[in-house]
């Protein structure tokens, strides 16, 4: 059935047969001398009081049908009817269907449940502006407006997935974009076949190639004031309705560890932050490999006194190293995993008590070296202080290779895992941008600039 081969009745007819199963369908008539209009819309979509003020309070005010047919044509959200199919999905996207005087109006009566604006807590910063990102498109394509304010700011709509039907901004520079990317974005959400996105995450995963991945190559972010900062910078920011945390494209693997603390401190301090963090992501990864290397494989490496330290704190552990290093972290990974899934009125307490426990019952058992419990404990520190949960999840799952290395080969299976590392990071692109890229270099770019030379 078309919009061209098919009267209203038949029309109406199809779209409640459709929908005649959904509690939450509106299928009315209205009739004032002699006229009548029909309404069809989802009472949990549409907000009742615009539809009342625009719709149905007109029709009995205004008593020409020609009269109230021109009102409702020059309403500024309304879609023209092309096809049955369309009409059932912009129904299903918040629209209510007029059909008056043998014709069909399709008008957006959304009510946008709007969630108030909150402070960040997944990328928390001491100085700074304090909003996060919320499910309401709306409220936050009026926070990067505010914070963005040029003619250059260009917002393009989008939807994706069969079923979810969510609704998507894609927010760049124009002059400032690479329209290689830009057109490369476009082309995958063209070709893109997924039933439903619910979230940054999942959209990430279908804009990504296949295949093994270790490290995310697109960001996503609460803070309004990081999406600006990369606008700034020529990249594409990916608003997603319904989910609180944006996606920034193409991104570079030292964009992850930027806090947008780095901004406001004195330049000297930001850099020691950042020297920080990249300490950090360096003991994370190879610690607990570097105690495994040094304990069973190269102990001639380290001073005769801290060799016989760290000997002396595994006498009576009657395991090789490498089982007491994966013992000790994935029992970390357990509480690091309750604190996250426990209520948050128990789970500090709770964490906290059983890694004491677990530590100091450990110890005295015989079962682990005191060093181990000060070393996952500097493993587990260290792994925090990277500003991206992505990065830092992977990271977390990283540090596993370079223990299994360790175990094999010792030190030299460290080196070889380290220098494995880079080259696969060297190897990798965002979107057909270095993944390693140092600088970024400010370009004019739009109009008919090429974005891949």
């Amino acid at each position: 059935m078309t919009g061209t081969n098919a009267t209203t009745e038949q029309i109406e007819q199809w779209l409640a047969e459709k929908l005649a199963l959904s509690v939450d369908l509106e299928n009315c008539e209205l009739t004032s001398d002699g006229r009548t209009m029909r309404l069809i819309y989802m009472k949990s979509l549409c907000d009742s009081k615009m539809i009342r003020r625009f719709f149905i309070a007109p029709f009995f005010e205004i008593r020409s049908m020609d009269l109230y047919v021109q009102y409702i044509s020059s309403l500024p959200s309304g879609t023209k009817f092309t096809n049955v199919v369309r009409a059932l999905d912009l129904i299903l996207s918040g629209s209510v269907a007029l059909f008056v005087d043998g014709k069909i109006y399709l008008l957006e009566a959304l009510q946008d449940v709007k969630s108030s604006v909150g402070a960040a807590t997944v990328e928390a910063i001491v100085q700074g502006p304090q909003d996060a990102f919320t499910e309401s498109i709306f409220t936050n394509l009026n926070m990067v407006r505010r914070r963005y304010k040029s003619s250059n700011l260009k917002i393009e709509n989008s939807t994706v997935g069969y079923l979810s039907q969510t609704a998507i901004a894609l927010v760049y520079d124009d002059r400032k974009v690479d329209m290689g990317i830009l057109t490369d974005v476009k082309d995958k959400f063209s070709q893109m076949k997924i039933d439903k996105i619910q979230s940054s995450g999942e959209l990430e995963k279908a804009l990504s190639p296949h295949g093994f991945r270790l490290v995310p190559t697109m960001m996503t972010t609460e803070r309004p004031d990081r999406a600006i900062d990369n606008l700034s910078e020529g990249k594409i920011i990916i608003l997603i309705d319904t989910s609180p945390f944006a996606l920034i494209l193409p991104s570079t693997f030292f964009d992850f560890f930027t806090a947008m603390d780095d901004k406001v401190q004195l330049p000297f301090v930001g850099y020691f932050l950042l020297v920080l963090r990249y300490v950090g992501l360096f003991m994370t990864l190879t610690l607990p490999a570097l105690y495994v290397a040094f304990t069973s494989y190269n102990p001639e490496i380290l001073k005769m006194n801290l060799t016989l330290l760290i000997a002396g704190s595994r006498a009576s552990v009657p395991y090789p190293s490498f089982v007491e290093v994966l013992i000790m972290l994935v029992m970390m990974e357990f509480l690091i995993e309750a604190s996250l899934r426990l209520p948050k009125a128990i789970g500090p307490t709770a964490t906290t008590v059983g890694g004491l426990i677990l530590g100091t019952a450990s110890t005295e058992a015989g079962l682990v070296g005191s060093i181990m419990i000060i070393l996952v404990a500097a493993v587990a520190i260290s792994n925090f202080v990277i500003p991206i949960n992505m990065m830092s999840f992977s990271v977390r799952f990283a540090k596993y290779w370079f223990v299994l290395l360790a175990a094999v080969f010792g030190l030299l299976g460290v080196v070889v895992g380290v220098i494995g590392s880079i080259l696969y990071l060297c190897n990798l692109r965002s979107f057909g941008r270095p993944y390693m890229r140092l600088f970024h270099i400010h370009e004019q770019r739009g109009g008919g600039t090429d974005g891949h030379q």
